[in-house]
């Protein structure tokens, strides 16, 4: 048993597990937490399926991740406890009477003579030391006088405040990982969802993207209004870093995207033969329309913001963004299909066509539209009260231990032929030059009185 809390109250445990505890932190920053698999399949191809499996990707709420913050949890507690017994019996029931020599190896210490009594002197010296406020205990025994003066003991007590601190964190820690929800909303104009585990609703009014004059995205700015009983009760425009909170949800601008399902896309048709035959249509994904003065129809059946052939010879997007967007279109002439094929906005001249007749025609994908989509992360943290109850304790313990630091100053008085012989010592766990100065100037006032 005592082995154990050994191991469980050692340093270097301690350091392994806050090691491993911010290196996956490190890991759950640079990985986007909480998305759906086809975004990590198309950002990281076959090593996504990894990182589901060990829970990497909702790392924060991942079983061995609450389980390290847990052992971490059980080390501060047994390492407090047993330093704390000791500490209390210091700050409590300390021992006054002392031998000289557990003075005499003390860095600031003195001794010197009074020609007073020892009553004149003690209390000229309890005098002295409250109006530094100073607090006493005392053993008087035959012709000597013990005096124990201390303050500040908090400050024993500022790391035992800090190990608190940082318990109170990791218990709202691992409750935030256990009962706490992010997930992903995505929305188009209009659109209205539940929110899970929340008795309210949540619409998108109205969503826009601003951008720089280099065409880079400057800002998402999404209008939100929650609806509580099938009435409006909260509108807001969130922003990054600018969130709607209410009933403990806090609703974040993550992203953006669009509704490649509805995709309207603008298609070129030309005759190789005559320059001047130009027709342009524009249609819907599934949507069939007809070329002006022709007994031509084209239609649309799939479209591919970021095309890509995969390693298994599989036709994919490699991410939603519109990197490289392709059309898989259909060309009849009456009931006859005439034409199958890829088409793609940025290299035309890679247009993958199947011809099943010859035909002079030929078709560039000129223009895509498609409604844009807000991404919006709701987040639910139900133990982010204690975090911040947590780092209130973890200020207040640091300050303890480094700008409030105990005092103590040590007093033997003894008596011998109606003069009292002084010798005095003072320790302090931080700021010794400061109780330097404060000692040689109880000192010297001692000295200097009558």
């Amino acid at each position: 048993m005592k082995s154990l809390l050994n191991y469980f109250s050692s340093v270097k445990l301690a350091i392994f597990l806050l090691i491993i505890i911010t290196l996956a932190s490190i890991l759950g920053t640079l990985i986007p937490q909480n998305r759906s698999l086809d975004e990590y399949v198309a950002r990281y191809g076959q090593i996504s399926n990894l990182l589901y499996r060990l829970q990497i990707t909702k790392l924060y709420q991942s079983s061995w991740f609450i389980v390290l913050l847990f052992l971490f949890a059980l080390n501060i507690i047994v390492c407090t406890l047993t330093r704390l017994a000791p500490k209390i019996r210091k700050a409590f029931r300390p021992k006054v009477e002392i031998e000289p020599k557990e003075i005499n190896v003390l860095k600031i210490k003195e001794k010197f003579k009074k020609n007073i009594d020892l009553d004149t002197s003690k209390k000229e010296l309890e005098n002295e030391l409250r109006s530094r406020h100073y607090r006493l205990k005392k053993v008087e025994k035959e012709n000597k006088t013990f005096i124990l003066a201390r303050k500040r003991i908090l400050g024993w007590f500022g790391a035992d405040v800090v190990h608190v601190g940082i318990l109170i964190i990791l218990v709202g820690g691992i409750i935030s990982g256990v009962g706490g929800i992010r997930k992903d909303l995505t929305f188009s104009e209009g659109k209205v969802l539940d929110i899970s585990e929340a008795d309210f609703k949540l619409r998108l009014d109205k969503f826009e993207t601003e951008y720089y004059p280099d065409g880079n995205v400057r800002d998402w700015k999404s209008t939100l209004t929650v609806i509580e009983d099938e009435k409006p009760v909260l509108s807001k425009i969130i922003e990054v870093n600018h969130p709607l909170t209410y009933k403990g949800f806090a609703f974040y601008q993550s992203s953006y995207g669009w509704n490649w399902t509805n995709t309207s896309v603008e298609i070129w048709a030309k005759k190789r033969k005559d320059p001047s035959f130009l027709r342009k249509i524009e249609l819907k994904v599934g949507q069939r329309v007809r070329l002006d003065g022709e007994n031509i129809r084209v239609s649309v059946m799939h479209f591919i913001p970021d095309f890509v052939i995969n390693e298994r010879n599989q036709i994919t997007s490699r991410s939603l963004q519109p990197n490289n967007p392709a059309a898989y279109i259909e060309v009849w002439e009456g009931d006859e299909k005439i034409m199958s094929g890829w088409i793609f906005a940025q290299f035309p001249e890679f247009a993958r066509i199947h011809s099943e007749k010859e035909t002079d025609l030929s078709f560039e994908l000129k223009n895509f539209k498609a409604d844009q989509l807000s991404i919006i992360q709701a987040a639910k943290d139900p133990g982010v009260n204690l975090i911040w109850v947590g780092c209130t304790f973890l200020m207040i313990g640091l300050a303890f231990a480094f700008y409030w630091p105990t005092r103590e100053i040590k007093v033997i008085l003894e008596e011998s032929q109606g003069k009292t012989e002084v010798t005095a010592g003072g320790i302090a766990s931080k700021s010794r030059e400061a109780l330097q100065s404060e000692f040689e100037k109880i000192m010297t006032s001692f000295r200097r009185s009558r």
